[in-house]
């Protein structure tokens, strides 16, 4: 069994995205910018007739994924394993500030390197792994009618779906960070799962995320 299409959602702005801090999993809830992405993007998504709704269970996700619950009746299921990087004690930091308080990390993080984010948080490829093994289970769950949706966090998303794909960790950073509210819509294929859009849901936004690619 396989679902018939995943739509891999980024949650709305948060005044931390703003404030260009590191989230990772600090419960962060959406701004009112934020509720609104949510809500406008909601009324797009239900369009696809979704069958199922999937959310990591930080506040910013879940309340993101509850705009299209409202909107469609649907339940939604929640899933720790699709919450964000674990940064640890990084979580409140901005990028400025931790490249003061630990220079080496950053430039690690920079240059593309392993780098475990905070004291005991999360690598790249461990976040990569954990989320790619939900999305692996959710489509098993699914069928060839279903289109799920997963409202979940941009780090995680962007990496998480590269190794689902099988793309090699070096050509990762060839696929952008995902504005808020913005996602992935993937489909099934004759080869395996392909990507048919990337970064979809409105014109061109900065991307203010845990995910520094600039």
């Amino acid at each position: 069994m396989s679902a018939g299409r995943l739509i891999v959602w980024r949650h709305g702005r948060t005044e931390w995205n703003l404030q260009d801090k590191i989230q990772g999993q600090a419960d962060i809830p959406l701004d009112s910018v934020g509720i609104g992405q949510a809500r406008d993007a909601a009324a797009r998504l239900a369009s696809l007739a979704p069958t199922r709704l999937f959310a990591s269970d930080l506040k910013r996700a879940a309340a993101t994924a509850g705009e299209l619950a409202a909107l469609t009746g649907l339940k939604i299921e929640y899933d720790e394993a699709l919450r964000e990087i674990n940064v640890d004690d990084w979580a409140g930091l901005t990028s400025g500030e931790l490249a003061a308080i630990n220079p080496e990390a950053a430039a690690r993080m920079r240059n593309g390197e392993t780098q475990r984010r905070g004291s005991n948080g999360e690598t790249i490829e461990e976040v990569a792994d954990r989320f790619a093994a939900a999305l692996s289970r959710i489509c098993e769950e699914g069928s060839a009618e279903d289109t799920i949706v997963i409202a979940t966090h941009g780090l995680a998303a962007r990496v998480g779906i590269c190794q689902f794909l099988g793309i090699p960790q070096a050509n990762w950073p060839a696929f952008g960070g995902l504005s808020n509210c913005n996602w992935v819509s993937l489909l099934p294929g004759r080869h395996g799962w392909r990507i048919e859009e990337w970064n979809a849901g409105s014109l061109p936004e900065p991307v203010m995320s845990d995910d520094p690619q600039r």
